[in-house]
């Protein structure tokens, strides 16, 4: 099975705000888990209880969508790994934006959920898009390094590192543990203290 991510296209979900904390993506009370799974539903909990199911995650047109257009510095504050966890299990495969905190980015980047940026003018327009026709198709191409919706075509931007990652698949490091199996075996069994079986 390959792990690379080259494009990902689907349904959109716009939003808004600069700023957006993991503590917002995930409350912490919802870090107790003893895997991630079941943590998607617990996504933006707090945001989506206050907006008494006017959040984006909870509107109806929105349901099913796999790509989520947010604007600057989105998942700063804690290093929360299941802030991103949250976004993937609620079904999310890839992010665009103005900006991502360092570390949330990182994190995406580990389980396969690209995050790419764009300048302000093209999210904008993309959110308006995506709420005036939520079933508007969004293409994120990470070789062209474009993202088109309808008629709209934008530049979008991610650094060379985990751009080639994505492309090439190198970002699963499990994947590239197991494709190496017969190597891992073969070098286990020359060394004297290993039994490999």
């Amino acid at each position: 099975m390959s792990s690379e991510i080259k494009s990902i296209s689907g349904r959109a979900i716009p939003l808004i705000g600069n700023d957006i904390d993991t503590d917002r993506i995930i409350p912490a009370r919802f870090l107790r888990c003893v895997t991630f799974d079941g943590l998607g539903e617990h996504a933006f909990a707090d945001d989506r209880a206050a907006l008494g199911g006017e959040h984006p995650f909870d509107q109806p047109q929105f349901q099913g969508a796999n790509i989520l257009i947010v604007n600057r510095n989105f998942g700063c504050g804690s290093s929360r790994e299941h802030a991103p966890q949250a976004i993937s299990k609620w079904g999310i495969k890839a992010l665009i934006g103005e900006s991502f905190a360092e570390i949330f980015f990182g994190n995406c980047v580990a389980i396969g959920v690209p995050c790419v940026t764009a300048d302000a003018t093209t999210i904008q327009k993309l959110q308006e898009i995506i709420s005036t026709n939520p079933q508007a198709s969004v293409i994120i191409d990470l070789e062209s390094m474009l993202v088109k919706c309808g008629d709209f075509c934008a530049e979008i931007k991610m650094s060379p590192a985990p751009r080639n990652m994505f492309v090439s698949g190198s970002w699963d490091a499990c994947g590239q543990l197991v494709s190496q199996r017969e190597q891992i075996q073969a070098t286990a069994a020359k060394l004297p203290y290993m039994v490999w079986s």
